[in-house]
């Protein structure tokens, strides 16, 4: 199964960057490759998220349970349904000399044995480049008040 980390440094406090990584729904008013990211359930801590992602013009759709840690600022989150077997991971907040660094972390299952070997490496270049992606536009927004 493939697994994908990726982190960046953000110049900013982890109590400044939590609440944005915290409002998924905005994510794609300033990340170009999801369409849309629609909070289905809110209970407590938790909740569940409908994702739409454009990927080489593909579109990718799943449902998420989303577990906010607010005391430690970190999130966990599981797919429940959608068009990989499997899709889950976190979102870690590091407080450095320099700012924080935000770190994101993706385990995926395509859920086709017969053509793991061939797709899970380009499925894993996808994955990494698209958090990288979505780091910069933390950045990008964090850090330009955008």
């Amino acid at each position: 199964m493939p697994y994908v980390e990726v982190s960046l440094t953000v110049k900013g406090r982890p109590e400044t960057i939590y609440p944005i990584l915290k409002d998924m729904e905005s994510y794609p008013n300033f990340m170009p490759d999801l369409k849309s990211v629609k909070v289905i359930e809110r209970t407590g801590n938790t909740t569940i998220t409908a994702w739409e992602s454009n990927v080489d013009g593909r579109v990718i759709k799943w449902v998420e349970k989303d577990c906010f840690d607010d005391e430690n600022m970190h999130i966990t989150y599981q797919q429940i349904s959608g068009d990989l077997k499997k899709f889950e991971g976190e979102w870690i907040l590091t407080p450095t000399p320099e700012g924080t660094e935000i770190k994101l972390t993706v385990d995926f299952e395509f859920g086709i044995p017969m053509l793991a070997g061939l797709l899970n490496p380009i499925l894993k270049s996808k994955v990494r480049e698209n958090s990288k992606n979505m780091l910069l536009a933390i950045k990008e927004r964090i850090e330009n008040g955008q």
